[in-house]
């Protein structure tokens, strides 16, 4: 059983950071791309960030390029996103995310993924 569990949201001011973290329970965690989504009330699933399993790639959406930053430390099963300069419409669910596919490409669609954490709370205030 896969367990993906993200921690680090809370309550931050405009302009402010976080850093989430989420710890997976992957044996061979350094073989699977991660990703980061979000949702905000209302709202659907959306992309923020991924990393490739060997961590030569990562891609952004466009709405959090430059201010955020994806990485992951393989020998903690940790991946971890890095968030700067946040703004209110940065306000929503964070969900990390994995596939059940090893050594795979670019995944950047909720379809392309089969495991998910709980998800942690993002606000940020104006």
């Amino acid at each position: 059983q896969v367990q993906l569990v993200e921690s680090g949201g809370g309550l931050v001011q405009a302009g402010g950071s976080l850093r989430l973290s989420c710890a997976a329970s992957l044996r061979t965690f350094s073989t699977y791309t991660m990703g980061w989504f979000r949702q905000a009330p209302g709202k659907e699933r959306e992309f923020v960030a991924a990393i490739t399993w060997s961590g030569g790639s990562r891609y952004y959406a466009d709405s959090v390029k430059g201010r955020f930053t994806i990485s992951r430390d393989n020998s903690k099963n940790t991946v971890y996103l890095q968030m700067n300069s946040l703004k209110p419409e940065d306000t929503a669910v964070y969900y990390c995310a994995a596939p059940n596919v090893r050594h795979s490409g670019v995944l950047l669609t909720t379809a392309q993924y089969d495991y998910w954490g709980q998800g942690t709370q993002v606000t940020v205030s104006s």
